[in-house]
């Protein structure tokens, strides 16, 4: 596993190892942040990883940056709108020159699908995916996946329903891969026009309307709507989407004892979801956002040196 570009890449036996590897370093960041004392997994030390990130980005880029730092290792952050990119400087020119300067790994996020399987091909270091376009979005799927299993033991079995913006979401697609593999049975809800135009492709049961999925869910995951993805609006409004499919306090009333919700980020309150479920009892969003850094800390050891992060499991 030289790269991760795509949770559609991964098999079962890769997912459990990440997942097992970011489970041995959780009590290490949980005691740290209870006793508030700073603690380093020094498996990268001396290492340096670049994030370049061509989108805006604050769960993910800060993440990756917490993790890079908890893993022994210098970060070194690219903006887009700040480098040579604004002269007219192409992608593989700006990863070709970062590569010369000797880094251990790159993390990319872009707007173009394929962009990380293009540098991987250009680069010979790792190349990790921080988001493609609407293409895949695999450590979000992790920890996403990570989550739902840390809340409900396992999701082999387990009904997940993802509400929202289908067509245009990279999250829905890499947890879509992840889920199917795991055991989970899927189902999606958006509109019509926030659908595949074929949604039987995606291997996952529909609806149109999201009663007809609620009381069956063991995991609801609701999605913004991706509008800068759109080259127009499909939806009348947004107070309309809100009102026929978002997670209102009453619909989440449908929903059985112990079922959870997640959230990739950031919400819109009052459209995907109320301010009442973002914050009640069901919802791990938060614990969604813990877990990223522990996922990325996993990726990125296993795709550097996972020679050391195994023998730091075993003493572990």
């Amino acid at each position: 596993m030289k790269h991760l570009l795509a949770a559609a890449d991964l098999s079962p036996t890769e997912i459990r190892f990440l997942l097992d590897a970011a489970k041995k370093m959780a009590p290490v960041l949980r005691r740290e942040k209870e006793e508030g004392k700073t603690v380093t997994i020094p498996i990268l030390s001396g290492k340096t990883i670049v994030n370049l990130f061509f989108e805006n980005s604050t769960r993910t880029k800060l993440s990756f940056e917490v993790a890079i730092r908890k893993l022994g290792a210098s970060a070194l952050n690219f903006a887009s709108s700040t480098s040579s990119v604004t002269k007219g400087e192409t992608l593989i020119d700006t990863a070709k020159n970062i590569e010369a300067m000797g880094p251990h790994a790159i993390v990319v996020r872009h707007s173009s699908a394929g962009s990380p399987q293009f540098l991987a091909k250009n680069v010979s270091v790792p190349v990790v995916n921080a988001g493609d376009g609407f293409h895949e979005h695999p450590t979000q799927g992790l920890l996403d996946l990570y989550t739902m299993e840390e809340k409900l033991g396992t999701v082999a079995g387990k009904r997940v329903v993802i509400l929202g913006d289908i067509a245009h979401s990279r999250v829905a697609r890499s947890n879509i891969h992840l889920l199917r593999k795991m055991g989970a049975s899927v189902a999606v809800c958006a509109p019509p026009t926030l659908l595949p135009p074929v949604p039987e492709t995606l291997g996952v049961d529909y609806a149109y309307r999201p009663e007809e999925l609620l009381g069956d869910a063991d995991v609801v995951m609701a999605l913004r709507i991706q509008l800068e993805r759109q080259n127009r609006m499909q939806l009348p409004s947004l107070q309309e989407y809100s009102a026929f499919w978002g997670l209102s306090r009453e619909r989440a009333k449908l929903l059985k004892p112990g079922c959870i919700i997640l959230h990739p980020g950031p919400v819109n309150r009052g459209v995907e979801l109320d301010t009442e479920v973002a914050d009640g009892p069901r919802s791990v969003i938060l614990d969604q956002v813990f877990n990223g850094v522990l996922i990325r800390m996993a990726v990125l050891a296993t795709v550097i040196d996972r020679p050391s992060l195994e023998k730091w499991m075993q003493g572990a």
